[in-house]
């Protein structure tokens, strides 16, 4: 009867054990995501990170809004918070805020990234290239499922705008 009057708590989520930050930065296509406001309406997002010289990671996010017909960027600065986690970083494109950026599943190759936040409520599924195998697209979301996000409301991401 005790958990029917206990507070909702954010689940923990697990992440990857292991990232090496050189071979994950570079251009990742967005290939689906859980909708944000910070990003409705965009199509043929990307995300480049950068290493730089004090150790955080430069990001440009960029995507195209074909109702204004022109891409919106977004600059920020993400930066592992516990090296015991890194998996799990932060990211801030408004200071102070910040935000939280899990890496749930990583290819071994770097090829794919299945990225979230505890609350469930931001997801990502990241390719280095505009498209990704349905198979592995498809064991990304059902990876999601099985850490408690809502997989209905997915959207693919249409990567033809060039």
């Amino acid at each position: 009867m005790a958990s029917l009057f206990s507070c909702k708590t954010i689940q923990d989520l697990p992440t990857v054990e292991k990232v090496d930050i050189e071979k994950y930065t570079g251009l990742w296509y967005e290939i689906a995501r859980l909708p944000n406001s910070f990003e409705k309406g965009l199509e043929c997002v990307t995300a480049t990170y950068t290493q730089k010289s004090n150790g955080k990671i430069e990001v440009l996010n960029k995507g195209y809004s074909s109702e204004k017909g022109s891409y919106k960027t977004a600059k920020g600065t993400a930066w592992l918070p516990d090296s015991k986690f890194p998996g799990r970083l932060k990211v801030t494109f408004f200071w102070p805020f910040s935000g939280n950026y899990y890496i749930i599943s990583l290819a071994e190759d770097y090829q794919y990234a299945l990225v979230g936040d505890p609350s469930r409520k931001y997801l990502w599924v990241l390719a280095r290239t505009k498209t990704l195998d349905v198979s592995i697209y498809d064991d990304l979301i059902k990876n999601a499922e099985s850490n408690g996000f809502d997989i209905n409301q997915v959207i693919k991401i249409n990567q033809g705008c060039e």
